[in-house]
């Protein structure tokens, strides 16, 4: 479904209107939520978290079907304990968005520990282009807030399609530097941004649906994953650089490990660089498989006359 532009005219009268009250109290919410110390906020997200297992039974059975086909060899019991795992740090980091887009740029500091940033820092000091290779882990949100504030950055981006909700957070998001750039926009425009030194915060592990994908595997699953970062790699003569954004435990903090630069990277081939893409981040994935976004129908495009993994879906 597309979503409604915000109009340029009559905006405070939109914004006003009735129908946008219970938005409003949800983003005062999570301002005022923002405040509070980070255990707190962990110990709360942790039951929002549990809240949400039991009362989203559809996205509880995407998460189930999720890993029990990534991680065949545990148990049923560890695969559901890892499930409810998911839920939680996914309800932290649902609270913990207030403070990507609210807190102080001292604060901001405090809470995000910065791990193997020479790798990033010597290619920039070499005047190198980079693309950075952000897997959706739950830190991913406060990651690129905590990283725009030392150098202007670009990401990739997608209307929300709540508009109080979305005015916050792209003002929050882009408040240190950082240029968004709308998902469905020609891949011309991040390679003009890239060659213009503009570091990219780049998310790719998402379903590719009919956009060119390549079944690479993911966990040893025919995955459809998309072939840009090669290709972006190689226009802009960039370096790919391994990105994860990580929550700490019992409400520490964040974590941005830097990894150095993929070796060999790009090829002239796209699907090995997809191939290579997916192995990269899945090595990243099992080091902490609770924190990434096993919400999200990873596997939803399947190979043609192959049967969908999730309900309610139509045979291909």
């Amino acid at each position: 479904m597309a979503v409604l532009p915000i109009p340029k005219k009559g905006r405070l009268k939109f914004f006003l209107h009735p129908r946008h009250w219970h938005r409003w109290l949800g983003v005062g919410a999570m301002r005022a939520i923002s405040l509070l110390p980070l255990p707190m906020l962990a110990w709360c997200g942790d039951s929002l978290g549990v809240v949400l297992y039991y009362i989203h039974p559809g996205r509880r059975e995407i998460a189930t079907i999720n890993i029990c086909k990534c991680f065949p060899e545990l148990t049923p019991e560890a695969q559901k304990q890892m499930v409810k795992s998911n839920f939680r740090v996914f309800g932290q980091a649902l609270l913990d968005m207030g403070i990507a887009w609210w807190a102080s740029p001292q604060r901001l500091g405090r809470l995000v520990k910065i791990s193997g940033r020479e790798h990033y820092d010597r290619a920039i000091a070499d005047g190198k282009n980079v693309i950075l290779l952000v897997p959706h882990f739950v830190g991913l949100e406060i990651g690129v807030v905590r990283l725009s504030q030392e150098r202007p950055m670009c990401a990739v981006f997608r209307h929300v399609d709540n508009e109080v909700l979305r005015l916050f957070m792209e003002k929050g998001r882009t408040r240190f530097g950082l240029t968004l750039i709308e998902y469905n926009k020609p891949l011309i425009t991040l390679v003009k941004k890239v060659r213009e030194g503009l570091p990219l915060y780049y998310l790719p592990d998402q379903d590719a649906r009919k956009r060119s994908p390549a079944f690479a595997p993911f966990f040893g699953i025919p995955t459809a994953t998309f072939t840009a970062l090669g290709r972006l790699a190689k226009i802009t003569a960039a370096v790919v650089i391994p990105c994860f954004c990580r929550q700490l435990p019992g409400g520490k903090g964040y974590e941005i490990a830097f990894e150095p630069p993929l070796a060999g990277f790009p090829t002239n081939d796209p699907v090995k660089d997809a191939e290579r893409m997916n192995r990269e981040i899945e090595r990243a994935v099992r080091e902490t498989p609770e924190q990434y976004f096993w919400l999200h129908k990873r596997f939803k495009t399947r190979p043609v006359g192959e049967t969908s993994f999730y309900p309610k879906e139509k045979r291909r």
